[in-house]
């Protein structure tokens, strides 16, 4: 138990002092500013051509997702997701081992053989499916979308709503992201740098106030005027639609997807809303509360 401990304990003090790092110089695959630089372009984006032309620079509940940002990006990532993963990932191998397997043996094949390119697509393929399926779950397991209803509280839409999330979310997302990473070796650390920042820059725009929907690459990328319609209070099923993360060829191919006209002007939210409380401690705690589980369709 005290070699978990120490792991934890390791991987939280040199976390910190690599977001200090960080912050003090900058390089291509900097977290800090890399982070930094895609918001602060996805908002002029947004001021220089919305969507919803109405709507205030600093909409509804802004602040808050700001906050958001900061939690879920730096603080939660301090205390939680490389700690635990570490700590998680240490007790898996010693699992593995007490019956003679090595995470070695479980690999399906090492990438580090294929050109970069193709090695980048492949993990990029990967890991958007296995974080879109998980999407679905949170929708589809009552449990889950406990946690997931406080993404979906947002009522106006903006870049910072990518952020409000849940803390339980990146542990599911990255628990199950171990999955193919235990059993696919060879991924550059380029890669998933690369990835991460298209990604973060993806999901910023589609919570944008921009009407954007890329054109024929509507089908192969998540976009505004798509994941709008999942934001919808108003649904054709009770668990939703549009559940890609970057990609929308996931939702074209299990036909969950759903634009039936523009939702510049949809109201968002779901059913049953109004019990999500407005302040962030207080979102925080209430999927540990036992309410009555909101529904994602207004009918």
């Amino acid at each position: 138990m005290k070699k978990y401990f120490d792991i934890f304990y390791n991987s939280y003090s040199e976390y910190f002092n690599y977001l200090i790092s960080e912050i003090a110089s900058f390089h291509w695959d900097n977290y800090f500013y890399g982070l930094l630089v895609i918001s602060l372009g996805v908002w002029a984006l947004e001021l220089l051509f919305p969507w919803r032309k109405n709507q205030k620079v600093f909409r509804k509940d802004f602040w808050l997702d700001l906050f958001y940002l900061f939690f879920n990006f730096f603080l939660l990532n301090l205390m939680v997701l490389i700690a635990l993963s570490n700590t998680v990932e240490a007790i898996f191998i010693d699992l593995l081992g007490s019956f003679g397997v090595s995470l070695a043996h479980l690999q399906l094949f090492d990438l580090s053989h294929l050109p970069w390119w193709l090695s980048l697509i492949i993990f990029f393929l990967i890991t958007d499916f296995v974080q879109w399926a998980t999407h679905l779950g949170l929708h589809r397991i009552p449990f889950l979308w406990n946690f997931h209803k406080i993404h979906h509280s947002v009522k106006e839409m903006g870049f910072a709503a990518h952020f409000r999330y849940h803390w339980m979310e990146p542990v599911l997302y990255n628990s199950m992201l171990y999955i193919p990473v235990a059993l696919i070796g060879g991924f550059q650390v380029e890669a998933v740098a690369l990835v991460h920042f298209f990604n973060i820059a993806i999901g910023h725009l589609n919570h944008a106030n921009i009407g954007w929907d890329y054109g024929p690459f509507k089908y192969l990328l998540n976009n505004p005027k798509m994941h709008i319609w999942h934001h919808s209070k108003k649904m054709p099923n009770s668990y939703g639609v549009n559940f890609g993360i970057t990609l929308s060829l996931w939702d074209y191919l299990f036909r969950t997807n759903y634009i039936p006209y523009s939702g510049r002007d949809i109201e968002l939210g779901f059913r049953g809303e109004e019990e999500i409380p407005e302040d962030f401690i207080q979102q925080e705690f209430y999927p540990f509360h036992k309410k009555k589980q909101g529904d994602l369709n207004a009918n």
